[in-house]
């Protein structure tokens, strides 16, 4: 069963504009941890010749999934923000392919969650992106 907390983690999260837009879903979301999936769409497109993603909606889908993954740990009040978000692009989203993000906030400090990320598409072996950030933190 889902936690009050994680509720309103999803809650808030589905209710962010560019998320909605975007179609982003939550699959999964833990204690400090988030997975988040994108479904292929034609409006996304950034290379009309290949039918690839564009890297600004992998970006959004790794953001959205690193806070998520920040406001879920259990020492977090408050919401969060983005301070800095380095992703490494590693190849291409393979065309009509859902992507999926995995992102765990491994340590959280006063002021500043830092997060790493993965998103992949259908093969798990060979990340899209993968991200590292910080993050604004409300720690208790």
């Amino acid at each position: 069963m889902e936690s009050d907390k994680n509720r309103l983690v999803r809650q808030f999260m589905e209710a962010i504009p560019h998320a909605q837009a975007l179609g982003i879903l939550f699959e999964n979301i833990g204690s400090g941890t988030a997975e988040m999936l994108m479904q292929y769409d034609k409006r996304f497109i950034g290379d009309p010749k290949t039918g690839v993603i564009h890297g600004g909606a992998v970006f959004a889908l790794l953001d959205s999934c690193c806070g998520a993954a920040v406001l879920s740990h259990p020492e977090q009040k408050g919401l969060t923000a983005t301070i800095d978000l380095r992703v490494d692009y590693m190849r291409p989203a393979s065309p009509l392919q859902t992507l999926r993000a995995r992102a765990q906030c491994y340590n959280i400090t006063r002021s500043v969650a830092f997060v790493s990320a993965v998103a992949l598409d259908d093969n798990d072996d060979k990340p899209v992106a993968t991200a590292t950030g910080a993050f604004v933190t409300g720690k208790s």
